[in-house]
């Protein structure tokens, strides 16, 4: 294999940059309640730059990022009295190892394993640079604890790390991802069907089949939208004001309008993705708040396994409506010559995916921490070019509203796809916060 000289990412580079940055590292085999998540963030922080740099589209993503939290929450879950394995409760989810009884681990070794090896084993055929980067973080933290561990304790907290791992990888390979990743997409030939869109005209349309992936949680048709205005170019219809709307909105952006398109736009190649978005910002409540490891497990879970069937529920409702998008129906019908501000992606348009998992994000995210008050430093973190100042917002409402008018304001979604997708999206987070259960009933705990 080759190997190049590879400048640290930006989790590597924080674990490794200053004096005394790992006073708050476990030196013991203390619970996962007690130890800190900074072998979880750093994970995190480290994926968003890998689903960047591969260039992941939002599906995939939010597939990746969704079995990686699974997989952090279940190799720490037996290091707490707190907690309930997600086994029963995810869709086949049926066995993964469990720890050892009266056999001391160290958690955040066991996570960094797990970690590891699931973000390798999701990217099969991924770059030398990405690579690199993943082995030198995993290193870097088995080095790391390997001063503050003995070496049965981190060998044993290793291999079970490594089978976790494993088992959720099995576990993953099983949703049918092998069968409708990019499938063929046949097109249909009735009035309003999606086009290919400028500036590309890509006459395939991206993930035709994501809607057939197994859900984690949600049922075929859950918190499906409702049905979109009927389509017509009558100029007189609910749908046509809908379209110049878009627009007329296009045409007279404000600056702040145009910062909140750009601060969420969150393309593929150039940001790691809207579902990776959402995680950034669970990383920042966890170095912040210096949640637990256990916490931000659950958060990161709670997050992932959200946007993860978020994507698959909008992936459903996209190729069932198959509705083209504004700038197909503004040049069309009403502005040849108009053009959104942000080049409009390549698939249907009902629903926002934006605005579906955010908010089922938005849903799962009030529910673990109330109405908190945040500020987004996402752009900042990853040195996104070009960066955007950090926003502050009042609520995890607040800021899954704005990403969904954002793309109002980007010109490539009529205002209902945004307002369905985030009603169908807070649907399907209530619907997970009631479905998962992540603590443990005292009868469980009396009995250890």
């Amino acid at each position: 294999m080759r190997t190049k000289n590879l400048q640290l990412t930006l989790p590597v580079a924080l674990l490794l940059s200053a004096s005394g940055a790992w006073a708050d590292v476990d030196r013991d085999s203390r619970p996962a309640d007690r130890s800190s998540s900074r072998v979880a963030w750093s994970w995190f922080e480290q994926l968003y730059d890998t689903v960047k740099a591969e260039k992941t589209t939002p599906p995939p993503a939010s597939r990746i990022y969704g079995i990686s939290a699974v997989a952090l929450y279940e190799s720490v879950v037996d290091g707490t009295r707190r907690y309930r394995s997600l086994v029963g409760q995810l869709s086949d989810l049926s066995s993964v190892p469990r720890a050892a009884e009266g056999t001391e681990y160290h958690w955040p070794s066991v996570a960094n394993a797990a970690l590891a090896d699931t973000i390798r084993g999701l990217y099969p055929n991924i770059s030398q640079p990405s690579l690199d980067a993943i082995n030198r973080l995993e290193q870097s933290l088995a080095l790391r604890f390997a001063d503050r561990v003995s070496q049965r304790m981190l060998e044993r907290s290793v291999a079970h790390g490594k089978a976790v791992a494993a088992a959720i990888l099995e576990w993953a390979s099983t949703d049918g991802y092998s069968s409708s990743n990019n499938c063929a997409y046949l097109p249909a030939p009735v009035a309003g069907a999606w086009k290919p869109t400028p500036p590309s005209f890509n006459p395939n349309p991206l993930q035709p089949c994501w809607g057939f992936i197994r859900s984690m949680v949600m049922g075929p048709g859950e918190c499906s939208p409702p049905i979109h205005p009927t389509f017509t170019t009558d100029s007189g219809s609910e749908f046509h004001a809908a379209a110049r709307s878009v627009r007329d909105v296009g045409l007279g952006l404000t600056d702040e309008q145009k910062t909140i398109a750009d601060y969420w736009s969150d393309g593929p190649g150039d940001t790691g993705t809207p579902p990776g978005h959402w995680v950034a910002i669970v990383s920042q409540i966890a170095r912040n708040d210096d949640l637990s490891l256990a916490e931000a497990a659950e958060a990161y879970a709670r997050v992932g396994i959200a946007v993860h069937d978020a994507f698959i529920s909008c992936w459903e409702a996209k190729y069932i409506y198959n509705l083209q998008r504004p700038v197909t129906y503004i040049n069309e019908n009403i502005d040849a010559a108009w053009s959104p501000y942000i080049a409009t992606p390549g698939f249907p348009s009902y629903t926002s995916g934006h605005s579906t998992q955010s908010g089922a994000a938005d849903a799962v995210l009030t529910d673990m921490f109330g109405a908190k008050r945040f500020t987004d430093t996402t752009h900042i973190d990853h040195g996104l070019v070009p960066p955007q100042a950090p926003r502050r917002f009042q609520s995890f409402s607040e800021a899954a509203g704005e990403a969904a008018v954002s793309r109002l304001y980007g010109g490539i979604h009529y205002a209902f796809d945004n307002e369905a997708g985030l009603v169908s999206g807070q649907c399907i987070g209530r619907t997970i916060g009631e479905r998962v259960d992540f603590r443990r009933r005292a009868h469980d705990r009396d009995r250890d």
